[in-house]
């Protein structure tokens, strides 16, 4: 029987669109200077890191074989649950083979019909995936903003369950929350604190554990959400907080019941990351020089970037079309740094996300400087926008 061709008309108008308005993405393998990835403290390639996993590959295999509730569990994954409890300072960790899984688990487990959940409204896609799909009120709050989010939990606090949801450090604009602020709301009117340290696990606080152990709001938080492939290196993520928590979102989170577990070499590989963001914290000290450098670089050539002081230096374009040309031209001079159009960032909004990293010498990113400003000044800003 032949199909009806509706549904292919339907998606081949909507990639004109896309194309139309400056939004088609390709697939781009790296090449040059990174100046794009979340591999922040240069852990993926570390020689520490290869040797443990090459060697639980060739001791546990190459996959996990199934969930961790039927064949799927190994000791190497409680023992690094064990181990980023700890690091984290909180009674329980529970692995998940990615942030988003780990982030849709947290938010349609706990909250229920009758609670509410507030989310910052620059949340991450996973965050915002997971409230909707969660059975609570949800309410966006406006961004990094303390004082609206007090006055939300009060006007539409009905007696459930109140859950408050952000990101420490925004993954877009590389700003961070006011967590402080946001512990005292919570703390005050007995909602719970849900913290996606996504962007700042390794990078920031003294043992480089995150946002939240650089604010001294651990006591405050109720989940915290850590990625492994991002400063860390490696992959999968981390759910931490109580021991309650922690045993019933084994029980009931659907992400981690029906998901395959991760490769056994996974947790090899995250207890030798953890060791060395123990052991080299010049690699944090490092990436902050390097990112003032490079804020400060780009201010002397008159290039405006989102003000802070994490790795992620996003330069606002607004154009859709001249983003990809400035990146464009960028790569071709070789430096690999990408264009972020919506629906990733709001719409008039798009940019250059500058990533920093501790493999940058001074020298490179002074020439990604000078190579950026040149490049702005080269490219017109009547480009036809979105």
């Amino acid at each position: 029987m032949t199909q009806p061709d509706g549904l292919e008309r339907r998606v081949r108008g909507r990639l004109r669109a896309l194309k139309h308005e400056g939004l088609i993405r390709t697939l781009r393998a790296p090449t040059g200077v990174d100046l794009s990835s979340n591999d922040y403290l240069c852990l993926s390639r570390h020689p520490d890191l290869r040797l443990r996993m090459a060697a639980a590959i060739e001791l546990e295999g190459c996959g996990s074989t199934g969930s961790r509730l039927l064949r799927g569990e190994r000791e190497s994954f409680a023992a690094i649950e064990r181990r980023f409890a700890a690091f984290k300072e909180t009674d329980g960790a529970l692995l998940f083979s990615s942030g988003y899984l780990a982030n849709l688990a947290v938010l349609t487990t706990f909250p229920e019909k009758g609670d509410l959940i507030l989310s910052d409204r620059l949340n991450h896609a996973s965050l915002i995936d997971g409230a909707r799909l969660s059975a609570a009120r949800r309410i966006v709050f406006p961004h990094r903003d303390p004082a609206a989010l007090a006055a939300l939990i009060d006007q539409h606090n009905d007696g459930g369950q109140v859950f408050v949801v952000t990101e420490s450090v925004f993954s877009m604009d590389g700003d961070e929350a006011p967590l402080a602020d946001y512990a005292a709301i919570c703390r005050e009117r007995g909602a719970w604190l849900i913290v996606d340290e996504a962007h700042a696990v390794g990078v920031f606080g003294q043992r480089g554990s995150g946002l939240i152990e650089d604010t001294g709001t651990k006591d405050d938080v109720f989940l915290s959400i850590n990625t492994g492939g991002k400063a860390l290196g490696v992959g999968g993520a981390f759910v931490a907080g109580s021991t309650w928590a922690i045993d019933y979102l084994m029980q009931r989170a659907r992400p981690f019941v029906y998901s395959t577990a991760p490769p056994p070499s996974l947790a090899a590989a995250l207890g030798a990351s953890l060791t060395v963001v123990g052991n080299e914290s010049n690699r944090r000290e490092t990436l902050f020089a390097r990112t003032r450098r490079m804020r400060l670089r780009l201010g002397e050539l008159g290039v405006s970037s989102v003000p802070g002081r994490s790795q992620i230096v996003p330069v606002l374009l607004g154009d859709n079309d001249r983003a990809v040309m400035v990146a464009e031209a960028l790569q071709a001079q070789g430096f690999d740094v990408r264009a972020i159009r919506p629906p990733t960032v709001p719409p008039g909004t798009a940019r250059l996300r500058v990533a920093v990293n501790v493999g940058l010498s001074d020298g490179t990113v002074d020439e990604f400087a000078a190579a950026l400003s040149a490049a702005l000044k080269s490219t017109p800003c009547s480009v036809a926008s979105s």
